[in-house]
């Protein structure tokens, strides 16, 4: 059996107010390309089909059309989407009468049957025999009773598992749409947050050995969980965001056999490159001579995103009129100035940390992290004392809550 698992596609973002509709529909069409070469079985796209909870038309009509077009062409294919936190779950859900007719599955709202979780409306039948579980972005009130967050998602996964092993289903595949316990953050990325609040990194330990591959969604880095290779993020097929521009965009494709699992990670080569000059800020004495050096050029469709780093001591109202005109004539698309100073720029050192060393830090040092980082120096001690009182109040009001 041959899975081609995707995520993440943020249909309709817009990137420093550029549409990425082309972008997208250059992504889906060779997606399209791939499952046809590949003469894949299933495609699994595990959440944040769009990029908004109200997608533009065009970001419909580009979804639709490349689901239309993949089971034309693909009259075997069998297609799994589970909603993530950015779709809206009822609207990604809505066609689905429809959607059945291409073999389509999604899967978006937990449904309830009497007061209880509809849990078989979330085991979607596979042609093969096998089943997947098509488990979407969980909220709290989503989960059966238990005393975390993460102990209920278990407690759904494992019931899931059971019924479907129960009913004889081989293979028994996972999808979900989570923060996993372990797996890689990218630091600096204001797309790809922690899901905070209650919703805290989850211990893939539910993906039993029983369960032969689990695709997630969530973050943007392609990425296997808790060093297993058949627990995977296949990350976004676009970068979001500057911090993602070294990651590798694709899909990942799993061969699922006698003798297990084996899996590859097809590249994308993206229409559009994301660039940053210099890689690490400097004085704008040698950011000039730096972009001197792109290729000149008309601005067009094709033309890279350029963020553009300079180092700074203080406030010059010259520095973007400067830049402007360094990159006037050349074939970029100038998006992001960040000046930073110096002592901003010795933060930029810090390694990424796992979501497990994230839980770790206190959060009036988080807190004092971001002040540092944004105003150049250490928190005032009057605004440290301020934090530290609401931090205690929250706690307070946090234990009082548990106890009612």
């Amino acid at each position: 059996m041959k899975i081609i698992h995707t995520a993440d596609w943020h249909l309709g973002q817009t990137f420093y107010g550029y549409d990425r509709g082309r972008e997208h529909a250059a992504f889906l069409d060779w997606l399209c390309d791939i499952v046809g070469t590949t003469e894949a079985d299933l495609l699994l796209i595990a959440g944040d089909v769009f990029d908004s909870p109200n997608p533009s038309a065009g970001a419909q009509r580009i979804f639709y059309h490349f689901l239309t077009r993949i089971t034309n062409e693909n009259r075997n294919l069998q297609v799994v989407i589970t909603a993530g936190n950015h779709d809206s779950a009822a609207r990604l859900e809505a066609p689905n009468p429809l959607l059945g007719i291409f073999n389509t599955t999604v899967s978006g709202v937990v449904h309830y049957i009497n007061g209880d979780i509809d849990y078989d409306r979330m085991i979607v039948p596979l042609k093969n025999g096998g089943c997947c579980l098509a488990v979407p972005y969980l909220r709290h009130n989503d989960l059966p009773e238990s005393d975390s967050y993460s102990e209920g998602v278990a407690k759904l996964y494992t019931e899931l598992y059971n019924r479907a092993r129960e009913r004889g289903y081989h293979p028994i595949i996972a999808m979900g749409h989570l923060q996993a316990s372990g797996a890689e953050v990218t630091v600096g990325d204001s797309s790809e947050y922690a899901i905070i609040g209650g919703m805290e990194g989850v211990d893939t330990t539910f993906a039993n050995e029983g369960i032969a591959y689990t695709a997630l969604g969530h973050l943007h880095k392609a990425q296997r969980v808790a060093h297993r290779d058949n627990v995977r993020y296949s990350g976004a097929p676009l970068p979001m965001s500057f911090a993602e521009r070294n990651n590798t965009q694709g899909v990942t494709l799993a061969l699922l056999d006698e003798n297990g699992c084996n899996v590859e990670k097809i590249a994308f080569d993206v229409p559009v490159k994301l660039k940053t000059i210099p890689a690490k800020p400097e004085p704008i004495e040698n950011v000039i001579t730096a972009l001197s050096g792109l290729p000149d050029g008309i601005q067009d469709e094709t033309s890279p995103y350029l963020e553009v780093k300079v180092l700074v001591n203080g406030v010059d109202p010259t520095l973007r009129q400067q830049i402007e005109e360094a990159v006037a004539g050349k074939k970029v698309r100038l998006v992001r100035i960040q000046a930073t100073s110096e002592m901003q720029a010795a933060e930029e050192h810090r390694q990424q940390m796992t979501y497990d060393d994230f839980k770790r830090k206190e959060p009036s040092e988080i807190i004092q992290d971001i002040y540092k980082r944004e105003c150049g120096q250490d928190m005032p001690v009057y605004l440290l004392e301020k934090l530290n009182e609401i931090i205690k109040e929250v706690r307070n009001e946090n234990i009082g809550n548990q106890g009612m």
